[in-house]
């Protein structure tokens, strides 16, 4: 098809086409075949060459390379950016080694993002040497690379070295401070503190000398940090904030944030007020609300707003249905939650899987139904895990059936035997059974499960409590 076509007309294709990654080869074939060799034609190239969902084109996008006598910054610096995350670390890593190009600031700022988007032990470590190489190459002043080492930190949990960043820098944007509020924001480690952390640091951003303006990323941040901290008070103030600065109604993650953040304060009324006047709603709104309802006790309205969702042309997903659900236990819903589950095939054509199956056992067990938590989980389709089970022996101690949890202590040491032979046991569940048994004042029973836990070399786990003492 492409193989007769006029000599321009493969570069019309390169930008018309949508789908263009099933004639990829024969396009960069044409531009080979007519000389056309110019950089923005071939980063379009690379583009489409990376987007392919085809792993095998994907991975050709560096064959634009090998027609050029030297190496290309600019076509470089697109493929870092258009490819995975991690076949971009892996690229920099052997151009790196060659030794053969001079990398400019964006080079290291795709490299960077990278590193952000995959996190882990490993790119953390490559992460830290590309900062070496950042400060070792004079790059380090570039507000938008320091603005990624935030990223990159924040991504990865070092949010300490994020922070050291962020006060180094001279000159900040409004995506500088937003990258480091958000990284505040969403680290769940300690969460109250850097909660906390990330409601000072807007506050520093509004007195800032520099006049920076927060943006809709910012409110959404904050308004998470907040509802992490539980503080209605300074949420409404934020909410306020953003209504005078920008257009909430229109924001579906502003909006969002808001009507979670009432909800976990215990306001369902600004919470809903929130989400009715919102003018655009996603699967993420409609969670909250839903969710927000009913760990507050109001199952019924709850699933009142969660089947109006077919209104505007949305259904609930296997997530909005585990949120739902473990509301559902902790509020002591049972009558809401058991209907809410049958309906999840038959109404909404959602599979359960194992973690809403081990919401109904919670469910159940919380209510004090061990016998019918007990049949639910013998009746499963699917095979039960030890969290499951283990759901059932913590309601048998709390509820003190001790005949149940004998029976689900025995089973649960016996499946785990099994199932990992060659790695030791978890205390845990030798714990519950001695404390079912010490419920029901066996203690020849307690003073044999020791015994074994000490035949076996299994220590129990020290508790410990943390109080955390800080003024807003």
């Amino acid at each position: 098809m492409l193989n007769c076509l006029p000599r321009l007309r493969c570069v019309s294709f390169l930008h018309s086409f949508p789908k263009v990654s099933k004639n990829i080869k024969q396009i960069h074939a044409q531009l080979i075949t007519n000389g056309l060799k110019s950089p923005a034609f071939l980063a379009k190239l690379i583009e489409h060459y990376c987007a392919s969902p085809d792993s095998h084109i994907a991975n050709d996008a560096h064959l634009v390379f090998q027609y050029f006598d030297k190496p290309d910054i600019f076509l470089f610096n697109t493929l870092i950016r258009c490819a995975k995350p991690n076949d971009s670390i892996i690229i920099f890593r052997d151009e790196f080694s060659r030794g053969l190009m001079f990398f400019d600031d964006y080079t290291y700022n795709f490299v960077l993002g990278a590193c952000a988007r995959f996190p882990s032990a490993s790119t953390l470590w490559v992460g830290r040497q590309l900062h070496s190489l950042i400060v070792k190459h004079g790059v380090g002043s570039n507000i938008l690379v320091s603005t990624t080492k935030i990223y990159f930190y924040s991504s990865n949990k070092d949010i300490i070295s994020a922070r050291q960043v962020f006060d180094e820098m001279s000159m900040r944007s409004s995506i500088t401070w937003n990258a480091m509020i958000t990284g505040y924001s969403s680290l769940k480690e300690g969460k109250r503190q850097y909660a906390f952390n990330a409601l000072s640091l807007f506050k520093d951003m509004l007195v800032d000398v520099r006049g920076i303006k927060p943006t809709d990323t910012t409110v959404v941040a904050v308004i998470s940090a907040v509802s992490q901290m539980g503080l209605l008070e300074t949420g409404a103030c934020v909410h306020a904030f953003a209504e005078k600065t920008l257009c909430t109604e229109d924001d579906v993650f502003i909006g969002t944030g808001l009507v979670d953040m009432y909800s976990k304060c215990g306001c369902l009324d600004s919470a809903l007020s929130v989400f009715w006047h919102m003018n655009q709603k996603n699967i993420l709104t409609w969670t909250a609300m839903t969710t927000g309802l009913a760990i507050h006790g109001k199952g019924k309205q709850a699933l009142e707003v969660l089947y109006k969702m077919g209104d505007y042309g949305l259904k609930p997903n296997e997530a909005t249905f585990t949120s739902f659900l473990s509301a559902c236990c902790h509020g002591g819903l049972v009558e809401e939650g058991l209907q809410l589950f049958h309906e999840m095939k038959r109404t909404f054509n959602v599979t359960p899987q194992i973690k809403h199956y081990g919401c109904i056992v919670d469910l159940l067990g919380r209510a004090g139904k061990l016998k019918e938590a007990y049949e639910f989980i013998i009746r499963m389709p699917i095979n039960p895990d030890d969290v499951i089970w283990r759901t059932l022996l913590g309601a048998c101690k709390i509820h003190e059936d001790v005949v149940m949890g004998e029976k689900v202590g025995k089973f649960l040491l016996q499946l785990e035997e099994c199932s990992r032979p060659e790695l030791t046991s978890k205390s845990e569940d030798y714990v519950s059974l001695s404390n079912v048994y010490a419920l029901a004042e066996r203690w020849v029973e307690v003073e044999s499960v020791r015994k074994q836990m000490r035949a076996k070399r299994i220590s129990n786990n020290v508790g410990c409590s943390a109080v955390q003492i800080f003024s807003l």
